[in-house]
């Protein structure tokens, strides 16, 4: 017990000395916090030896499979969604081994009421967008919305390394056995795709036909995965002429491209840095894994 209070109260102190540091910067977005530990909270949510016994389980789970789980709770992540701040926390922070690629973060902005678990490439086949979103609403969300943190992110924290160790997606669940595909597909999803997948797919169709056929065709193949997905005619038309926006105005305003691991726009949005996890003392850090926006948001 005492292992496990004495490393409860190192990260309670490293979440402190980040904590006085957290607003945002010149830029208008918050700080991304060193990575000292497998579980950060800048809240002061978790008591002490929930710190340490999730550090603990997290720790195991790695020393047995080199697959990193970090979690993450911070206040807020405005005026920046959940999904960029994520991603961005991710590419920093390169959660999961070089090459493997095989980390996860499960971020929660408590005041928001909102959270999200990103998913690095090397997980995506088994921690799909679609499990990804069920360990959210059904293992996480009822035991926050009853204000049990400490038990709602174990849970989730439990069924990601149990599908991982599975090594297969989560099955459907059998009351949505006769419903579309597309079902589970959320209005998060929708955005992501379009203001981060669909501008990167842009710039790739742009440099092959042109910028207005180019789009063009990018909001064809938009308006037909909506339609797969959703369902509905009226949705994949809307999000094909939507898509076709964000790519025109993607292109005059010169795109956007990957570099030093994180996506970047040239008009100095969001980017994901480069280099690993830092390590002040923790004795932590990122093992190098990429990043490209897998994963599901939520919120309870």
């Amino acid at each position: 017990m005492a292992p496990l209070l004495l490393a409860g109260a190192l990260a309670l102190a490293a979440a402190g000395v980040v904590a006085q540091t957290w607003e945002a910067g010149t830029d208008g977005l918050l700080p991304i916090p060193p990575l000292t530990a497998r579980v950060t909270d800048l809240t002061q949510t978790l008591a002490p030896a929930e710190t340490a016994a999730l550090e603990a389980k997290l720790a195991d789970w790695e020393a047995r499979t080199s697959v990193q789980l970090v979690v993450l709770v911070v206040p807020t992540t405005q005026p920046e969604p959940i999904e960029s701040y994520s991603l961005r926390v991710a590419e920093k922070w390169k959660i999961g081994r070089k090459g493997q690629d095989n980390g996860a973060l499960f971020l929660i902005a408590k005041n928001d009421r909102k959270m999200r678990i990103e998913v690095g490439y090397g997980l995506e086949g088994t921690l799909t967008d679609v499990t990804a979103r069920r360990i959210i609403a059904e293992n996480v969300a009822p035991a926050f919305r009853e204000n049990r943190f400490a038990a709602g992110i174990n849970a989730g924290v439990d069924r990601m390394i149990s599908v991982v160790a599975e090594g297969k997606p989560l099955p459907p669940p059998k009351s949505e056995s006769g419903r579309r595909p597309g079902g589970g597909f959320s209005f998060d999803t929708l955005l992501l795709i379009l203001f981060v997948v669909v501008p990167v797919v842009g710039g790739v169709l742009r440099r092959i036909f042109g910028r207005l056929l180019g789009s063009t065709v990018g909001a064809g193949v938009v308006g037909a995965a909506a339609w797969l997905f959703v369902g509905s005619l009226a949705m994949a038309i809307l999000a094909g002429i939507v898509a076709f926006v964000v790519m025109i105005f993607f292109g005059l305003s010169g795109g956007t491209g990957r570099r030093g691991g994180g996506w970047t726009s040239t008009g100095g949005g969001w980017g994901g840095g480069s280099g690993g996890g830092s390590s002040s003392g923790g004795g932590f850090s990122g093992g190098g894994g990429s990043f490209g926006g897998g994963g599901a948001s939520g919120n309870w």
